[in-house]
């Protein structure tokens, strides 16, 4: 495969996830939480930077998509060992947060934050594993993509 064909599977990719995710989103009602939120944006600056990467001759310009899925791989991986306990997540949208400081009116206050959505709540699965998990996996066969384009030399034009 040449090298924009990588390009454009790696960052097509993370276009299919993230109208994947928006679809699950809007289609699907299942609204996202802040660490879904960030494995968006490195997919975001992923297709960005196959537009770009495929016009232009640079051999390292393939590497920020290398970066950017790579990201979003890091985050899928810590939101899995969120969902999974296997460390804490942000206190904004993980439970376990210490309310001993809280009183009792502050306990039963309706003025509180609604509709936070718990990172440490897996929303949906497919065998066994949550879309942060998923997006983890697919986010590294992006990434070794990304690598293999910056491996293969970018087409020049013939002169005649």
């Amino acid at each position: 495969m040449t090298r924009n064909g990588l390009i454009w599977l790696a960052a097509g990719g993370s276009l299919v996830l993230l109208l994947g995710a928006w679809g699950f989103e809007f289609l699907g009602g299942l609204a996202p939480c802040k660490l879904c939120y960030w494995q968006r944006w490195p997919h975001m600056a992923a297709i960005i930077v196959g537009v770009l990467a495929t016009a232009t001759a640079l051999r390292w310009f393939p590497l920020v998509g290398a970066a950017a899925a790579a990201t979003t791989a890091s985050i899928g991986i810590y939101h899995t060992g969120v969902e999974r306990a296997w460390w804490p997540g942000p206190s904004s949208c993980s439970g376990g947060g210490d309310l001993g400081g809280l009183s009792g009116a502050d306990l039963l206050s309706l003025d509180g934050p609604s509709g936070v959505v718990m990172c440490d709540q897996v929303a949906w699965s497919m065998l066994g594993l949550s879309m942060a998990s998923w997006n983890a996996i697919a986010s590294l066969l992006f990434m070794a993509l990304w690598i293999m384009a910056t491996l293969r030399p970018a087409r020049h034009p013939q002169t005649a």
